[in-house]
């Protein structure tokens, strides 16, 4: 079968390899989709310090069971999955505590296991033992049921962030992830959605689909400025920085309304994760900071139902569909953010 193997920053492999053999706790899945990501473009370009070469790529996985294996129970050849990405132990105190997404023992597919760049893949016994193997609902597509990864993190940031009823919301970065927070705060009934972008046609592009209440262009305008007017001076009562951006951090921080809650969403580079703050801001507004780490398995069980019942719409939100051997053309179109969501199809 074809792969794509990570050897080092830089050098993505397509490659044939042995298909792989489930394991007396694993299923073996047929990739049908798996989709890419920002994360897979900084794996590309740095590598990643849980990643030990050569690793098979993808983490944001959808296919349909091949095999069982013997003491697998509940799952049977032809059954449509979508595979967790973060694993997490089950086992330690978080865990115990419901708090499964700051696992300190968390392992991750595509990382420490194959991943979905490849024909076939199996899913690890500890996968299945957290119910982290997922049915994909009747009238899922493949490809949509693999935006659940990605829209399960999504979920645990706007539940952390507490997005409800009547809120003004600005999402800062409207890439893939922006665009699902901007569907997902509706579906949770926020009264207004704002899109905050510093690239006017990345702006235009998501803009056209998602349709926010008001998109800002920050290259254009001021954007805290641009909130305080479309807000009356009050500023958002959410604002989540879907950006790898400190600036946007530190600019949330001021959008904010009394209050208000900020999402740091999108986590900062590892040699410049400082940023100002001005805690009498905090202070005398109220505003409460949270952070947002990825997923948990009942997170995807219910990202798959949003994306069901069309409270969260993604279809269209996949602009690319590539097979394999194209898999570094996806992954550089993500890098210039020229598509919002790019699927690979083994």
């Amino acid at each position: 079968m074809k792969v794509a193997r990570f050897y080092a920053p830089g050098d993505i492999r397509i490659e044939e390899a042995s298909e792989p053999v489930a394991g007396p706790d694993e299923v073996k899945v047929r990739v049908r989709n798996c989709s890419t990501c920002g994360t897979d473009v900084k794996i590309s370009k740095f590598g990643h310090h849980h990643i030990r070469p050569p690793r098979v790529m993808g983490h944001e996985v959808a296919g349909e069971i091949v095999d069982v294996g013997d003491r697998v129970e509940g799952w049977q050849v032809g059954d449509r999955v979508q595979v967790i990405a973060a694993i997490p132990c089950g086992r330690c105190d978080e865990c115990r505590r419901g708090r499964m997404t700051v696992c300190p023992n968390q392992e991750s597919i595509g990382y420490h296991y194959d991943g979905g760049f490849a024909e076939y893949v199996t899913v690890p016994g500890k996968v299945l033992a957290v119910d982290g193997l997922n049915r994909i609902p009747e009238g899922v597509g493949f490809a949509e049921a693999s935006v659940a990864e990605p829209l399960a993190c999504v979920l645990n940031g706007q539940e952390l962030a507490r997005v409800g009823a009547g809120d003004d919301v600005v999402i800062i970065g409207s890439g893939p992830i922006g665009c699902l927070h901007v569907r997902l705060a509706r579906s949770r009934g926020a009264g207004r959605v704002f899109l905050v972008e510093l690239n006017r046609e990345r702006l235009d592009r998501a803009a056209a689909l998602v349709e926010p209440d008001a998109s800002i262009c920050a290259a254009e305008t001021d954007a805290v400025d641009a909130v305080s007017k479309l807000t009356d001076g009050r500023g958002a009562d959410v604002v989540i920085t879907a950006a790898a951006s400190g600036a946007a951090q530190e600019q949330a921080l001021l959008m904010a309304a009394r209050q208000g809650r900020i999402s740091f969403f999108g986590g900062l580079p590892k040699d410049n994760p400082v940023i100002a703050c001005d805690s009498n801001l905090v202070h005398y507004r109220e505003l409460t900071i949270v952070g947002a780490n990825g997923s948990s398995p009942a997170h995807n069980a219910r990202a798959l139902q949003h994306i069901a019942t069309g409270d969260v719409p993604v279809s269209d939100l996949i602009t690319h569909r590539l097979a394999l051997t194209d898999v570094l053309a996806g992954i550089d179109i993500v890098s210039r953010g020229q598509g919002i969501k790019i699927t690979i199809e083994p």
